[in-house]
């Protein structure tokens, strides 16, 4: 059950992994797209983490809590959930651009040949900013509802999120960087575009703690097992593949895996 004493560490968590975007603003900076190849791991391993995750825990959990009040029907609700996650996540991907457009905005080189308007160039950066923005809101959500349940859960959420918004920030901060030339103001739209994070985890506090019965925190669970599931299948693989070393990847999938069960064995 949401307990108010689990609040303080959700919002810090959640507020970690939303501003690593600034992260990525700084790598932008300070290295080469081929020595960017290593995050091709980090976003395995990230993916690995969330999928791990929301079958082994975050599901059977929600079941738990549901069996309670709804002993014959609670596997559909879960399923239902679980759906609606995806359906949240797959709406919001389907009214914006892909967020993460790396042949183009970690080749600002060819994105000039393409086009040498700077105002298209810094339009693509803001775009970006907004698009990540929204699609971090439901993140933010689902990193704060996961650590209200158990804090431990929810710093493995929050690490997987964290890494996965480091390319997020790199996106945002290249285009401003090329088109201003000024650092400060790239790092500024890297960090901003992260801060919706902590903004969903104060919609959770305020939607979770008003107006959701506590019979119906299993569903909003099982909603984000969906919402996880979508992000790890949908951005983090894809991305992975495109830092250009797919078995890298692998590993990194199945180090977040193994890394993830270890620590809910030692920590469980």
């Amino acid at each position: 059950m949401i307990t108010h004493s689990n609040f303080a560490a959700a919002f810090g968590l959640t507020l970690f992994a939303g501003l690593t975007t600034s992260i990525g603003g700084a790598i932008a900076f300070i290295t080469s797209k081929d020595n960017l190849k290593a995050l091709s791991f980090g976003l395995g391993f990230s993916a690995g983490v969330m999928i791990f995750i929301s079958f082994v825990d975050i599901i059977p959990g929600a079941e738990g809590l549901l069996k309670l009040n709804f002993p014959n029907a609670y596997q559909w609700l879960v399923f239902g959930g679980f759906i609606l996650g995806i359906v949240i996540s797959m709406l919001i991907d389907y009214f914006l651009p892909d967020h993460v457009d790396t042949e183009e905005l970690l080749n600002p080189d060819d994105m000039e040949a393409a086009s040498r308007s700077h105002s298209k160039l810094k339009r693509a950066g803001l775009l970006t900013a907004v698009a990540i923005c929204i699609h971090n809101f439901p993140e933010g959500m689902a990193t704060f509802l996961t650590t209200t349940q158990d804090v431990t859960l929810g710093v493995s959420v929050a690490l997987a999120i964290a890494i996965h918004n480091i390319p997020e920030g790199i996106s945002v901060a290249i285009p401003i960087y090329h088109v201003t030339g000024k650092r400060r103001y790239a790092m500024l739209y890297a960090t901003l575009s992260g801060i919706t994070e902590p903004i969903g985890a104060l919609f959770g506090v305020f939607i979770f703690g008003l107006f959701v019965p506590q019979i119906l925190v299993g569903f909003l669970m099982a909603s984000v097992a969906g919402i996880m599931t979508y992000i790890a299948f949908d951005t983090l693989l894809p991305l992975a593949k495109e830092y250009g070393n797919w078995h890298l990847s692998i590993m990194g999938i199945i180090s977040g895996i193994l890394f993830i069960w270890l620590s809910l064995i030692l920590l469980g």
